[in-house]
């Protein structure tokens, strides 16, 4: 299931699976630290919902007195994930609409791709409607 980051949320990411240390804590490692003293775990994540292509995650908390969740983003989620060592889940839900969709398909004996998505209608209109001429607008 892909979900895209940038690189900002990538780093934190990256380091938390190679177990990078830092010699000044990140913010993950405070969070991690501030949980740890507060004897707090993350039971797992869950990567909840998708609303329009954002996906949403849940972490949930518990400690001797208390159980909870909190929403997140899934790239601070899956850093805490796997800072705790704990799982990390998608609902049903997320699943099917992480699902390649066959968008494309081959038309006949034709080596030409035909995306039926709403964005490649959009491209095939806009392509169709240029001219040779709208070419020689933009210097080379």
């Amino acid at each position: 299931m892909p979900i895209w980051i940038g690189i900002l949320e990538a780093t934190p990411l990256a380091a938390s699976i190679q177990e990078i240390q830092y010699d000044r804590p990140m913010t993950h490692d405070l969070f991690k630290q501030f949980m740890n003293f507060m004897q707090m775990r993350i039971q797992k994540i869950e990567i909840s919902d998708i609303v329009d292509n954002t996906y949403h995650a849940t972490i949930f908390f518990s400690s001797q007195d208390y159980v909870f969740s909190l929403d997140a983003r899934p790239s601070d989620a899956i850093t805490m994930a796997l800072k705790f060592k704990a799982p990390i889940y998608a609902s049903d839900t997320v699943l099917q609409e992480s699902l390649p969709q066959k968008a494309f398909t081959y038309s006949n004996n034709q080596q030409e791709i035909i995306d039926k998505s709403k964005d490649g209608e959009k491209w095939l209109n806009y392509l169709q409607s240029l001219s040779v001429d709208d070419f020689n607008e933009y210097p080379v």
